[in-house]
């Protein structure tokens, strides 16, 4: 379950970036509840995605200097003898 709150992570982070309503590093961790490395990391992954991300330090957000869009939808199932238990996320 640790990759789905990492995608949700992702997720909420693409949607403050195309808000321009990131604020900085330190206080966008301090927002989603985790390390300033880790929004570091996060935004390698985007960029990894050919997401096109910079900073604007006067602004103090991260912003797409080019369209960018980033869906994520997952579903599972758990099916025992007695019950089937359906997740969605997205």
């Amino acid at each position: 379950m640790k990759t789905i709150k990492n995608l949700q992570r992702l997720h909420r982070f693409h949607k403050l970036i195309q808000d321009e309503t990131t604020g900085s590093p330190k206080e966008l961790a301090r927002r989603l509840r985790i390390s300033e490395r880790l929004v570091y990391l996060m935004v390698e992954q985007l960029k990894d995605y050919n997401a096109k991300v910079c900073y604007n330090r006067s602004r103090k957000t991260y912003y797409y200097t080019e369209y960018f869009d980033l869906e994520v939808s997952i579903s599972i199932y758990v099916q025992n003898k007695e019950e089937r238990t359906d997740l969605h996320f997205g």
